[in-house]
């Protein structure tokens, strides 16, 4: 057996960052394209920030063999789409029996979950707040707050992300939007569910790239 070295990482809050983490990518504005329900007040904020980031990653990937663990940060600007706030695209783990773990180092956030047969939960998160994502739920994050959101997360490096189960559907069954006074969960109009053979082959799917 092949022992690894140990590791050490520091996670600067301000920046919202895995301060030596050797992977980073992000997400902008116009790389959400289609996903939230107010196209029209999508198409005016692209014009002005189309090219911004809306949320950035940077994680440490030791490997990718069952037994060892993926740790990152995630940061995410405050902002709205109409009636509704920034988001994550989302994702429930290619083994689908993966959990994970997400820690709230600053701002304000919403984990939105969905199960495999249409369950929503929605679980705030704050700093030194734990989110803990059991198997089998695809998940979310959502800044609720007027500041960047800041999320320490880890999960079994063999997890594997797929992002298609809820393209397919046309999203996520809810959404997260300002009601007035915080926020709430709307229906979405545009689900279309999940058919049942695309619930039957997700605990085997196929890994599919970046974590967001």
């Amino acid at each position: 057996m092949k022992l690894r070295e140990p590791g050490v990482f520091q996670v600067d809050v301000a920046n919202g960052q895995l301060v030596g983490a050797a992977n980073r990518y992000v997400k902008t504005l116009a790389d959400l394209e289609g996903l939230y329900e107010d196209e029209a007040a999508f198409a005016i904020l692209k014009d002005s920030m189309g090219t911004a980031v809306v949320y950035k990653v940077t994680d440490f990937k030791p490997s990718t063999e069952p037994g060892d663990t993926i740790v990152g940060v995630t940061r995410m600007r405050p902002g709205r789409v109409g009636r509704e706030y920034f988001f994550t695209r989302g994702h429930i783990h290619a083994k689908a029996n993966r959990p994970e773990i997400y820690y709230g180092e600053s701002g304000r956030g919403v984990m939105l979950l969905e199960s495999l047969d249409d369950q929503i939960r929605a679980v705030e998160i704050g700093a030194r707040t734990l989110c803990y994502v059991p198997p089998f739920w695809i998940h979310r994050s959502v800044n609720v707050g007027d500041d960047d959101l800041v999320m320490t997360f880890a999960y079994p490096a063999d997890s594997g992300q797929d992002y298609a189960i809820i393209e397919e559907a046309g999203g996520v069954r809810s959404r997260v939007v300002a009601d007035g006074s915080g926020w709430a969960l709307a229906d979405n109009a545009g689900y279309r569910g999940r058919a049942p053979e695309r619930i039957a082959r997700a605990p085997a799917g196929v890994t599919n790239g970046d974590q967001g």
